[in-house]
């Protein structure tokens, strides 16, 4: 598997988390990380994503098979999130997984 992660700091992390779970919950399989608190695992036909609040971050979370699926599950957290928070400029910058 590959994967990529990303931080992301604001004071609204946990409105933009509630945001990309209610938009993408109308997509695609989204649910509750029993043992993670605050933590949502998107479920794509490419991959995998997640979402945790901790205090003031977002951390997001992309997994897939291939370079191009990770790509869009990357493109697919990062671009709405970008979206909501555009008056917070929140900018989100992926690392690439070991």
């Amino acid at each position: 598997m590959l994967t990529a992660t990303a931080v992301v700091v604001s004071d609204g992390a946990a409105r933009y988390a509630k945001q990309l779970v209610a938009h993408l919950g109308l997509k695609v399989s989204v649910s509750p990380v029993a043992d993670q608190p605050a933590t949502w695992r998107f479920v794509f036909a490419y991959g995998v994503g997640k979402v945790r609040v901790a205090g003031g971050r977002l951390q997001l979370e992309a997994e897939a098979t291939d370079p191009e699926a990770l790509a869009r599950v990357q493109d697919v957290l990062g671009r709405h999130l970008e979206r909501f928070g555009r008056r917070g400029e929140l900018t989100v910058e992926w690392r690439a997984g070991d």
